[in-house]
């Protein structure tokens, strides 16, 4: 199998990602369900919340109930290469993405957790702060 250069810059475990919109808020956030895969809980958190705002920017939620903004926030070709090192510090590990997600919605024991010889995958409720993402994103001139 041979990868693109494309596709190794696109982060490997939001391929195995499902991610369905179940709410939308009246400020402007979004309540989703969110597969996150990694070698421990801690890992695959923190890819869920990664893969929940990299959807909400780049791809737009397509899955779930009426009303999610289907549109990405970035609609620019080629905007994940030309912004290649923004996005890098962005989505780092602690990075300023964490600013913009809450798992205040999860319910105890909600996730559903799977594992395999590498791993676990976890399903969490993660809900993103798409105004304010927005926002920063037009104050850091990603986005017009």
């Amino acid at each position: 199998m041979v990868i693109t250069a494309a596709e190794a810059q696109t982060p490997t475990v939001f391929a195995r990602s499902s991610i369905k919109c179940i709410g939308v808020e009246l400020d402007g956030s979004q309540t989703l369900r969110v597969q996150g895969y990694g070698r421990n809980r801690i890992d695959a958190k923190e890819q869920a919340m990664k893969n929940a705002v990299w959807a909400v920017i780049f791809e737009g939620i397509r899955d779930g109930v009426e009303g999610c903004n289907m549109r990405p926030l970035v609609t620019e070709v080629n905007a994940k290469e030309r912004y290649e090192d923004y996005f890098n510090i962005f989505f780092s590990d602690n990075g300023a993405y964490r600013d913009y997600v809450s798992l205040r919605d999860t319910k105890t024991r909600s996730g559903g957790r799977e594992k395999d010889k590498v791993g676990y995958s976890y399903n969490l409720t993660i809900r993103v702060l798409r105004a304010q993402l927005k926002a920063r994103l037009k104050a850091d001139n990603v986005i017009d």
